[in-house]
């Protein structure tokens, strides 16, 4: 593998043949910065797309749904600052005016763009700046636009970020938004990931589904889960089939680029000051590691202790214990802080000390680690502190 990098600048751009991307300032909420993206898709390329399982979805969401289904999508159409969500069937028909408006410029079936929207929810989505800015959109597309368009989607995001991976016979790239509401069903993010590795449609979706699984579906900041969460995975084809090792290595290489981004939102997360790692194991199941996990990662006092850096461990004992696992046994549970064993049996550990808990909770990344003592299983998922800060800008998100 060569060449994986994130977002850092001065860092090198690959470009995807067959994906062209164009942004533009449409002021559809904010001012002096980009906020409306365009992604130009080759004819042929494969395009899987996941969202939401929100009830409330977003009207982008259900046309994006739909047309995916209709046809091959030509153009992923994505603006910031306003969710199109809670705007009944006026939001619709924005949403599938500016679709139509671009098919029509760019001389393709309206099913075959797919709108994505982000930012404040109940809001009107004012279509007519956007349908005004495309053709600048259109007239700008480049391969390599990939840092604008990753700062084009940001909302409450404090930088950008994206994602780039070369392979023997393949390249990924890859751009990602997301700081707050964030939890699993899609997380509460958008993310786009290209690739000129030939795939089929049916590759395309077993592996964005397998990706998500394993990443942006593995991470909470706040316990909410959006209402227009999407992450699309484009296959252009423009390098040809991977052969023999190739596609493993592809198979990793594209692991490591949802990771890489899934865990650049919670590094981002609203106010955060820590990545914290839950990590359950010797769970009967996969599904109660994840049971406990999120009950761990998402209590507000487990969190705040984090924020304090205080080693309050009966914390996390407190949420292991309402997670809700039937013929939970205190006597065979273990608790790490960084990996310092704090509890041993349902009981703090002999030998331990405060000191030695204020050390592993002192640096900007934290692990907790929970052994049930029931099974072979395990699981992580990542989260973020709950701070001062985290308080303020959703109190002030939309003043």
């Amino acid at each position: 593998m060569a060449g994986f990098v994130d977002s850092t600048p001065g860092l090198p751009v690959l470009e995807i043949p067959g994906i062209r991307l164009a942004t533009v300032e449409a002021g559809i909420r904010y001012r002096d910065r980009p906020d409306l993206a365009l992604f130009e898709l080759a004819a042929g390329s494969e395009t899987a797309a996941l969202f939401t399982r929100n009830a409330f979805c977003a009207a982008p969401v259900q046309i994006a749904r739909a047309h995916l289904a209709a046809a091959k999508p030509r153009y992923l159409l994505v603006n910031a600052g306003n969710a199109n969500a809670g705007t009944g069937a006026a939001g619709r028909q924005a949403a599938l005016a500016c679709c139509e408006a671009l098919a029509r410029q760019a001389g393709v079936a309206t099913e075959q763009v797919l709108p994505f929207s982000t930012g404040v929810i109940g809001e009107h989505l004012p279509a007519a700046r956007i349908t005004a800015a495309l053709p600048r959109l259109l007239a700008e597309l480049a391969p390599g636009a990939w840092p604008n368009a990753a700062q084009a989607i940001m909302t409450t995001d404090t930088r950008p970020k994206s994602a780039f991976v070369e392979i023997d016979g393949a390249r990924i790239a890859a751009i990602a938004k997301g700081a707050g509401m964030i939890r699993p069903d899609m997380a509460t993010m958008l993310a786009f990931v290209c690739t000129d590795a030939s795939l089929s449609a049916a590759e395309t979706d077993a592996l964005l589904r397998e990706q998500v699984g394993q990443s942006f579906n593995r991470i909470t900041v706040d316990g909410d889960t959006s209402t227009n969460d999407a992450c699309a995975l484009t296959a252009t084809g423009a390098a040809g089939p991977l052969r023999g090792r190739q596609r493993a290595q592809f198979r990793e290489a594209l692991g490591e680029v949802f990771r890489n981004l899934a865990q650049a939102i919670i590094r981002d997360a609203e106010g955060a000051s820590k990545f914290i790692t839950v990590r359950v194991s010797e769970g009967k199941t996969t599904g109660e590691c994840l049971q406990v996990a999120y009950a761990v990662a998402q209590s507000p006092l487990v969190k705040t202790a984090c924020f304090a850096s205080d080693p309050n461990w009966g914390r996390v004992l407190a949420a292991v214990g309402r997670a809700g696992l039937a013929d939970l046994e205190l006597a065979k549970l273990h608790i790490l802080l960084g990996g310092k064993l704090v509890v041993a049996n349902g009981e703090p550990a002999p030998g331990y000390s405060e000191q030695a808990g204020l050390a592993a909770m002192a640096g900007t990344d934290i692990e907790i680690a929970i052994c049930l003592g029931r099974g072979a299983c395990e699981e992580s998922v990542w989260t973020s502190d709950l701070s001062h800060e985290y308080i303020r800008i959703n109190a002030e998100y939309r003043t």
